[in-house]
């Protein structure tokens, strides 16, 4: 499904949310309060967004990992001469090929939704981080805010999924799935839980363009 997209994403990405998803992603980099020399897995990267995101920074090296081959294709395509600090590869988010404490950072944007078993990436996600370390989650979330939440359906649920196909001559159904997948799955409250099971601390949310997009954040000891 994720594939049948890859070659549209980036620009249904802008398109739809109004160009807020690159705003979204340097709000994780914020959060995320790389050091130089500090080491960032992003996982379920997509074409690579954050991951470039993450190259602005002075990180000392940054890895890219999808599920989706295609989707890393397109990374590979608009990394060009950005090679050395940025590499990318294929992985699982429930089983990275990673030693422990292997990394500073670790981020997933709009991906742990797509994971069949969000508490195992988190599992993972502490694992590789070495002591300090800092998750930053970005996923899509309902306004608290009734009007806001009433027109947002509407255009998450109704509208998006129609132009969104149309662009991407997509017959897969990835477009009706992805509002679905976002209505399905755990709130805000319940991620935050989910990440202290798994063993971080400090944990807190930080919701963006009236709750549209929240980012969690959470600290290895």
């Amino acid at each position: 499904m994720f594939a049948a997209i890859a070659g549209s994403y980036d620009l249904n990405n802008r398109l739809h949310s109004f160009g807020r998803d690159q705003a979204w992603r340097r709000a994780a980099v914020r959060l995320a309060q790389v050091r130089a020399g500090d080491e960032v897995l992003d996982c379920a990267c997509g074409t690579g967004d954050l991951t470039f995101a993450f190259a602005r920074t002075d990180a000392s090296r940054i890895v890219g990992t999808d599920f989706t081959q295609e989707m890393l294709d397109i990374a590979e395509q608009k990394r060009g001469d950005q090679t050395g600090r940025v590499s990318f590869l294929r992985a699982d988010a429930m089983s990275l090929p990673f030693d422990d404490g292997s990394f500073d950072v670790v981020s997933i944007a709009f991906g742990i939704r797509n994971v069949a078993d969000p508490g195992r990436a988190f599992a993972e996600f502490f694992r590789v981080l070495r002591p300090g370390g800092r998750v930053v989650i970005l996923e899509f979330d309902e306004p608290r805010l009734a009007p806001i939440r009433v027109l947002n359906n509407l255009y998450t649920r109704v509208i998006m999924p129609r132009t969104a196909s149309l662009i991407a001559h997509d017959r897969s159904g990835a477009y009706r799935y992805l509002p679905k997948s976002v209505e399905t799955f755990m709130k805000r409250e319940e991620l935050q839980e989910n990440l202290r099971a798994a063993g971080f601390s400090q944990t807190r949310t930080h919701p963006m363009t009236f709750g549209v997009c929240v980012a969690h954040v959470g600290v290895k000891n």
